[in-house]
C-alpha cells in the first residue's frame, strides 16, 4: 500500500538518518517539554521538564527535591525530545553534565527566557545541562493503514 502524501510504503521508506547538530538544537528550542534521565540509588528516573536553550546549554526550572538531590550526586544527565508530524519522527539525545545555576546575574538572565513550568509547584531553581554530546535521528512514517 503507497502512502498518499510521499508515496513511502512500509518497506519502501527511506532509511532514518542522523540529524546534524544544528538540526537538534533548532528541535530542542522548538519542542515544548522533554525529559531528563537521572541516576540515584542504583536507579534511573525520568522526569519531564519544560526547557530552554541558553548559551549552547539545555536549561529548566525545578524545585528543591529528588531531582535536584539526584542532580548534584550524579551529574551525568541526559535531555531527550520526541515528535513528529504527518510525514516524519525524530528523538534527539543531548548527555552532558548537570548543574544547579546559583549565580544570581545567570539567574536574572534565564528568568527573562520565560520559560514556565506546567506543573502547579513552584519551580524556584534552575538546572545547566553542559553537553557533552547531541545526537538525533528522523525517519519518514509508514503510510497510514500500512
Amino acid at each position: 500500500m503507497n502512502d498518499q502524501r510521499s508515496g513511502a510504503s512500509w518497506e519502501d521508506r527511506p532509511l532514518s538518518r542522523s540529524l546534524s547538530p544544528d538540526e537538534c538544537w533548532a528541535r530542542i528550542v522548538r519542542a515544548p517539554y522533554g525529559r531528563i534521565a537521572a541516576h540515584a540509588a542504583e536507579e534511573i528516573d525520568i522526569f519531564p521538564v519544560t526547557h530552554g536553550v541558553d548559551d549552547g546549554c539545555v536549561v529548566f526550572r525545578t524545585a528543591p527535591g529528588t531531582k535536584l538531590i539526584e542532580l548534584t550526586i550524579h551529574k551525568s544527565i541526559a535531555f531527550q525530545i520526541d515528535g513528529y508530524d504527518e510525514d516524519e519522527a525524530f528523538s534527539v539525545v543531548v548527555k552532558g553534565e548537570a548543574e544547579e545555576v546559583s549565580s544570581a546575574a545567570q539567574i536574572d538572565r534565564l528568568d527573562g527566557l520565560g520559560i514556565r513550568s506546567w506543573a502547579p509547584e513552584e519551580k524556584d531553581r534552575w538546572v545547566r545541562v553542559n553537553p557533552v554530546s547531541v545526537a538525533g535521528r528522523i525517519f519518514t512514517l509508514p503510510a497510514p493503514n500500512d
